[in-house]
C-alpha cells in the first residue's frame, strides 16, 4: 500500500504544477458521438471447437438458413458438424463516417463453443438502434486466448470465445447528420462542475478575444458551454484551436474505496479535520488437540474413546494512538502511513472518520 501511494504521489509531482488539461480531454462536442451496432452471425472453419448442434439449436437453424440462401438444401438432414459457432457481433460507428469506410468489430460466442481461434466470420449485417443496416462484418477472427485439454488436464489462458476482426466491417450507409449542419456548438464536460465550466468559458474568450477580437463562449450550466463561432472561420479549424486550449479543472473532494479488492483512492482536495486514531487487530486462535482415553486394565465394560481438548488464545496487536489530519493529500497520506495499516485497516479508519464528521469529502463505497 505504501509503495502504491508513493508511486501515485510521484506521478502527481511529475504533472504540471497547476494541473492544466486540454479542453478536448475534459469535454466533448455535443452531438459528436459514436453509435453502437449489433448483429448475429456465424463463425466457420473452427477446428472441432464450435457449437454442438444438439445443445445449440439456433446454430443449426442459422446454418441451414445460410446454406439455403446459397442454394444448398439440407432441410431434414441431421447436421453434426462442430466447426461452426453462433456469435453476436458488436461495433462502434464513429461520428460522420462515410460509406465505404472500415471499422473494427468484436465477436462473442453465443453457444457452447470452446474457442473461436482460426475461425472466419461470415457476412453479418450490423444494425443500429433504428433497425437499419449500417455495416456488414466479415473476415478472420483474431483471438488472444487459448484452451487446450487432454484426458486429465486442461490449460487455458484468456478468453478464447471472444475475438476481434480488425477492419472487419464495411460501412454501407452514411449517417444522416454532418458536422456543418450542427445547430449549435456546445461543449459538454465529462465531469460536470460549475467552476470548471466557467474556467473553460474564460479560457476560450481570452483566446478568441486576442485572435478574432470577439467573445465566443458562454457557460450555460455546470455541464455545458455554448460557443458562437466567429464569422469567416471554418468550424473545423475553430474547434481544433479551441480543443487545444488548457484549463485547470476543478473536482469534488472524494474518497473511493473498494472493500472487495482493498483499493483506496483519495482525491487531491480531500481534507480531514485533526483527529486521534487508534486501530488494533484482535486475533483469536483456537487449537484442537483431541486425546485418546482408554479403560483401565482388566476392565470388562470400558471402551476406548476420543476426548476433545480445546485451547483458545486471544491476542490484540497494534493499538497505538496517532494523529491524522492536514490540508493537503501528502499530509493525509503521511498520517495514515504513520499508523502502519493494511488496506482493510485504512478502509475501516476512513469509514470511522466519516462517521465522526471529520472527513471533509464524499465517501464512495463500491
Amino acid at each position: 500500500m505504501r509503495i502504491l501511494l508513493a508511486i501515485l504521489l510521484s506521478l502527481g509531482m511529475a504533472l504540471p504544477a497547476n494541473g492544466m488539461a486540454r479542453i478536448k480531454d475534459i469535454a466533448s462536442l455535443k452531438g459528436v458521438r459514436d453509435n453502437q451496432l449489433v448483429g448475429y452471425g456465424l463463425v466457420i472453419g473452427l477446428k472441432g471447437s464450435g457449437d454442438s448442434l444438439r445443445n445449440s439449436p439456433f446454430t443449426e437453424q442459422s446454418l441451414q438458413s445460410m446454406l439455403d440462401s446459397l442454394g444448398v438444401n439440407v432441410r431434414g438432414a441431421r447436421l453434426r458438424t462442430r466447426n461452426v459457432a453462433a456469435v453476436v457481433v458488436t461495433a462502434e460507428l464513429p461520428p460522420y463516417i462515410t460509406k465505404g469506410s472500415k471499422i473494427d468489430v468484436s465477436v462473442s460466442s453465443l453457444g457452447d463453443a470452446t474457442s473461436l481461434a482460426g475461425g472466419t466470420l461470415v457476412a453479418t449485417p450490423l444494425l443500429g438502434a433504428d433497425g437499419q443496416i449500417y455495416a456488414v462484418g466479415q473476415g478472420p477472427v483474431a483471438v488472444s486466448g487459448f484452451q487446450e485439454q487432454g484426458a486429465a488436464e486442461t490449460l487455458s489462458q484468456g478468453i478464447p470465445t471472444v475475438g476481434r476482426v480488425p477492419n472487419g466491417a464495411l460501412v454501407e450507409r452514411d449517417l444522416p447528420a454532418t458536422f456543418q449542419n450542427i445547430p449549435s456548438l456546445v461543449f459538454e464536460l465529462s465531469n460536470p462542475d460549475f467552476k470548471t465550466a466557467v474556467r473553460v468559458a474564460d479560457a476560450i474568450n481570452r483566446y478568441t478575444r486576442e485572435r478574432y477580437g470577439v467573445y465566443t463562449a458562454r457557460e450555460q450550466d455546470l455541464r455545458s458551454v455554448k460557443l458562437t463561432p466567429p464569422a469567416n472561420v471554418s468550424l473545423t479549424r475553430f474547434i481544433s484551436e479551441i480543443e487545444s486550449l488548457r484549463v485547470r479543472p476543478d473536482q469534488t473532494a472524494k474518497v473511493v474505496i473498494d472493500e472487495r479488492t482493498g483499493t483506496v483512492v483519495i482525491g487531491r482536495d480531500v481534507q480531514v479535520s485533526t483527529v486521534a486514531i487508534t486501530h488494533g487487530n484482535l486475533t483469536v486462535r483456537i487449537t484442537e488437540t483431541p486425546e485418546v482415553s482408554q479403560p483401565g486394565p482388566f476392565s470388562q465394560n470400558g471402551e476406548t474413546v476420543v476426548v476433545p481438548r480445546t485451547f483458545v488464545d486471544a491476542q490484540e496487536s497494534g493499538g497505538q494512538l496517532a494523529f491524522v489530519g492536514g490540508t493537503d493529500l501528502p499530509t493525509l497520506v503521511r498520517g495514515l502511513n504513520r499508523i502502519g495499516l493494511r488496506p482493510t485497516g485504512i478502509i475501516a479508519i476512513l469509514q470511522a472518520i466519516k462517521s465522526a464528521g471529520a472527513l471533509q469529502a464524499e465517501l464512495v463505497v463500491q
